[in-house]
């Protein structure tokens, strides 16, 4: 028993279907290989201690629009220090642009990139990160100046009182309080004498009589 096939060869329908085919044979492994089984890996340098990095597909030059997954090893020149590995993250608003997140220190590092992921792709740079002097901090106010405190000698403000002045002896009578008392106490002694001398005189007298009676 024969079968025919669903679409004829001979039918223009069968045509069509066998060319779209072989189209799509064709097509798959070119698209495929549009951009190369390989990356392009350049180490541009450092951004403040950044390594920085161009990634793109080798044969056409394109961006890579999938995540990257790359290793970053950094050495010294004498080889006795060692930086990671690291791996590389996307330059905000760009397409090809990688860097690390981590800062390598001052001095002069040989720095080799390996990219395992979409393809493989290598490069490496000897590049160097400057030392960097710290910022000036703000220069502080300077403390205000005590003032001077008056000294002794120095005179009283206007309208302010002298301090009183204690000593052992008394103060001072005020002025016209003294001449009234000195006139009181003369007049009190004159007062005295005067009364004494009369006294005085009349037990004379008195003494005179009784001897010319005897």
């Amino acid at each position: 028993m024969r079968t025919r096939p669903a679409f004829p060869v001979r039918s223009g329908l069968g045509f069509l279907f066998l060319f779209l085919a072989q189209a799509l044979a064709v097509a798959v492994p070119i698209e495929a290989q549009a951009h190369g089984d390989t990356v392009k890996v350049v180490v541009t340098g450092q951004r403040e201690g950044h390594v920085t990095t161009e990634i793109t597909w080798e044969n056409d030059g394109d961006a890579i629009d999938e995540a990257v997954a790359a290793t970053v090893n950094s050495t010294s020149p004498d080889g006795s220090r060692t930086m990671g590995p690291w791996r590389l993250v996307r330059d905000a608003g760009s397409r090809t642009g990688w860097s690390t997140a981590e800062v390598l220190p001052p001095g002069t590092w040989k720095v080799s990139v390996d990219v395992g992921f979409p393809s493989l792709g290598h490069g490496e740079k000897e590049i160097a990160v400057p030392v960097v002097d710290p910022a000036p901090s703000a220069a502080t106010p300077s403390a205000a100046a005590p003032t001077a405190s008056a000294s002794p000698s120095s005179p009283a403000p206007s309208g302010a009182s002298a301090p009183p002045v204690s000593s052992g002896s008394p103060a001072p009578a005020p002025a016209g309080e003294g001449e009234g008392t000195d006139r009181t106490v003369w007049w009190t002694t004159a007062g005295v004498a005067v009364i004494a001398l009369a006294g005085a005189g009349g037990g004379v007298l008195l003494r005179r009589a009784r001897a010319r009676k005897r």
